[in-house]
């Protein structure tokens, strides 16, 4: 691949393919992307949906946006894209074992967002290239890059999806198995030095909790000692009236305004959402009621932000051994995550636990969506949408927190009900009016809410396909007849799963 260079306004080296806006990549070089190509328009928007045997719905990249004149996106035209000149070289360039150079760009470019902590952008008219190409990836090539890339099963699991009797895909199949192997060890581009602070921009954080007031007393005092203060604290407080300690938040004097509101609607999303009403900062940061945190964590979440130029950060959350652990313990978490804990680039998840993002774009998305009260995936959804707004959501390993997960209280209380069958049960809030009775809905109603709000109906199915595939396959050997006869029960299950889901999409997305 023979790149040309040129150099930015800072000196910064720039090689590219094709004939690129030079002034659009200028700006673009003091931002959050390091990849950047317009091919949307150029025949590779939605190219290699057989990625979908491997990653289901589980990977938001897996279909381009819509609409948007800039996003994240990993499908690289070879023939019309800009890098900068350091990640081309720590990435090692393309992969030339493919036989052809769209599989070799699609290559770079997926590693790149999922491996390498590059970010790989679709920036609308930045090539003036377009002429549309025809996509011709060959069987081969395709099942070299399931073998290099992911378990060996996912391979097996394509052949099946294709077709085992037809005699190419097979020979392909054969052929990248017997040949290439999966690579452990990807490089990756180390995070940038992290700027000061400018402008001085206002935080809000908010804490929904529920039968947790010593834990949100102890996130309150680490809030307490930010270095780059908060400034205010909502609490959102969904303790039982008869449990509370009404008291407990005025004990102390704290350098935010604390904003304190006892609840009375039920769940999480709901409980967010009255908390973002009273928010007035620039920057919001989402926490749980069950964390800590250093003296840095908001500076830090603030500082990536300004650095690389976007809008939401993702941080590093921790999982504490039991609840309580203290600060010195996260420490000697992050010592044995050595240098994996490093890794910016795009995150593919989001959690309510620890993020900030602009308030602008908070307000677009309105809130969460509580249609995922009672159940799972709340956080992931309005990460999720936040991307198809165009929003690059950072991963940001600088402001990590422990979380100490204790086995009572919170939210979840109302979810666990879930769990019971039969007169005991507890209606949920996604049963709306039908509710479940000797057959429980698995996968969560909630989660399979996200799934066909967000991907294609193809793209359930092929989820369906993978959730009774990995079912079967990947459980012990001992327990395999169990669960094949136990299927029509499963599949049962899903129905009822998918049935609550489509009511709630009926609905549209709520937020209140």
């Amino acid at each position: 691949m023979q790149l040309k260079e040129f150099l930015t306004k800072s000196g910064e080296a720039i090689l590219y393919a094709g004939e690129p806006d030079f002034d659009k990549l200028h700006l673009l070089a003091n931002g959050v992307g390091d990849i950047w190509h317009s091919s949307f328009e150029q025949g590779y928007k939605n190219a290699f949906p057989e990625l979908v045997y491997q990653t289901a719905t589980f990977f938001w990249y897996i279909n381009d946006f819509d609409d948007l004149d800039e996003c994240v996106s990993w499908r690289v035209n070879p023939n019309a894209f800009a890098v900068r000149k350091s990640v081309w070289e720590v990435l090692g360039g393309f992969d030339y074992e493919y036989k052809n150079v769209q599989m070799q760009a699609l290559d770079f470019g997926y590693n790149a967002l999922c491996n390498s902590a590059a970010v790989p952008l679709y920036i609308k008219d930045l090539f003036i290239e377009n002429s549309i190409k025809e996509i011709n990836i060959s069987q081969k090539d395709r099942y070299t890059f399931f073998v290099k890339n992911f378990k060996s099963r996912h391979a097996f699991y394509m052949l099946l999806r294709k077709g085992f009797w037809k005699p190419k895909e097979l020979s392909a199949f054969f052929y990248a198995k017997n040949n290439f192997k999966m690579s452990n060890v990807k490089s990756f581009i180390e995070p940038r030095k992290l700027l000061d602070i400018e402008r001085s921009p206002s935080v809000s954080y908010i804490i929904p909790t529920m039968m947790r007031q010593d834990f949100t007393l102890q996130l309150l005092d680490d809030l307490a000692g930010q270095t780059y203060p908060a400034s205010q604290v909502i609490v959102i407080d969904a303790t039982p009236e008869n449990q509370r300690n009404e008291k407990g938040y005025q004990d102390k004097k704290y350098p935010f305004e604390l904003i304190l509101k006892w609840q009375e609607t039920k769940g999480s999303c709901r409980a967010r959402n009255e908390a973002l009403e009273l928010c007035t900062s620039d920057y919001i940061i989402f926490g749980d009621d069950d964390i800590r945190f250093k003296s840095d964590f908001i500076e830090n979440h603030i500082k990536v932000l300004q650095t690389y130029k976007t809008f939401a950060t993702n941080g590093l959350d921790v999982r504490a051994d039991n609840q309580y652990q203290q600060l010195e313990d996260l420490d000697l978490k992050l010592e044995k995550l050595n240098t994996v804990r490093w890794r910016t680039g795009v995150s593919n998840t989001f959690s309510n636990a620890n993020s900030c993002v602009k308030a602008e774009y908070v307000r677009k998305l309105i809130g969460n969506d509580v249609n995922f009260d009672g159940g799972y995936g709340e956080d992931s959804d309005f990460g999720f949408s936040l991307a198809k707004l165009g929003v690059t959501v950072l991963s940001n390993p600088f402001s990590p927190n422990l979380h100490l997960k204790p086995p009572t209280g919170g939210y979840r209380f109302w979810g666990n009900e879930a769990r019971i069958l039969g007169k005991k049960r507890k209606i949920q809030p996604w049963e709306l009016g039908k509710p479940v009775k000797w057959i429980k809905p698995v996968p969560s109603p909630t989660v399979m809410y996200g799934i066909i709000k967000h991907f294609t109906p193809q793209q359930v199915i092929e989820y369906k396909y993978k959730h009774f595939f990995l079912y079967l396959f990947k459980g012990s050997k001992k327990g395999f007849l169990y669960r094949f006869f136990r299927l029509p029960y499963k599949n049962l299950q899903f129905k009822r799963s998918l049935f609550y889901a489509r009511k709630l999409k009926e609905l549209g997305t709520r937020h209140n």
